[in-house]
């Protein structure tokens, strides 16, 4: 009788310590896919063309405020002038390497008059200079990237309205990627002349991505808590 109620205490045991790893791999999971996606949200300029940053103008319409990021659509001025005006800068980008490429940033000149603009979400934005959403007929001033596949989209890296006020949107100080020197060509043939070591510096001192990183992290997370409920399993089957 002993024998068999040790072997059911073993047995429940082990099924505790089964559900114990399961849970914890489960946790672990959702602990990257997270990071990662919050990663990939707060560094989302992989789908556009960073090697170009140009200025646009226009009136704000269709405004989507939220997360995991803010939408809207600009219709461009039927003007624009031959590169940046002279805008107020955040202080994030007021370093030279920054501050150069947004101010030497040619206007917009391609085939679309109304644009996709994508901002950062709303508890970012409010942290770097907008607390409060845009709204249909407001004018926004805008340097950033055009949409690598999609050419009708733009995403900034600084936004002004209300009269120049900016605000920042690569969430950090320093841009995504150092762009081609302007004026760009126009096939591209120059950009692997261009220094990638800005690049290198916004995904890690060693090119390693944010992303990358959470995942390896996990993968820890997970061999450590796997490795654990193994080593307790096995401990109530000598025991």
């Amino acid at each position: 009788m002993r024998f068999i109620t040790s072997i059911a205490r073993q047995t429940r045991a082990g099924a505790r310590h089964a559900k114990l790893a399961a849970a914890s791999v489960i946790l672990a999971a959702t602990f990257i896919g997270f990071h990662a996606s919050t990663a990939e949200a707060h560094h989302g300029f992989d789908d556009f063309d960073t090697d170009r940053l140009y200025y646009i103008s226009g009136t704000v319409s269709q405004v989507r405020w939220g997360d995991p990021h803010s939408y809207f659509t600009a219709t461009l001025d039927s003007e624009l002038p031959a590169d940046t005006p002279e805008l107020a800068l955040p202080e994030q980008l007021q370093a030279p390497e920054d501050s150069g490429p947004i101010r030497d940033a040619p206007s917009y000149s391609g085939s679309y008059d109304v644009l996709e603009v994508v901002i950062a979400p709303p508890s970012f934005t409010g942290r770097w200079g907008l607390d409060r959403p845009l709204v249909d007929g407001e004018r926004v001033e805008a340097v950033g990237y055009i949409g690598a596949s999609h050419d009708d989209e733009f995403r900034p890296v600084v936004f002004w309205f209300e009269d120049g006020q900016p605000v920042n949107q690569v969430l950090g100080s320093e841009l995504p990627a150092r762009p081609l020197p302007v004026p760009y060509p126009a096939d591209g043939s120059a950009a692997a002349d261009v220094d990638h070591d800005a690049r290198a510096a916004a995904e890690g001192s060693d090119g390693t991505s944010p992303i990358a990183v959470w995942v390896t992290v996990g993968v820890v997370l997970v061999v450590v808590v796997a490795g654990g409920a193994l080593y307790l399993r096995a401990r109530s089957r000598r025991e």
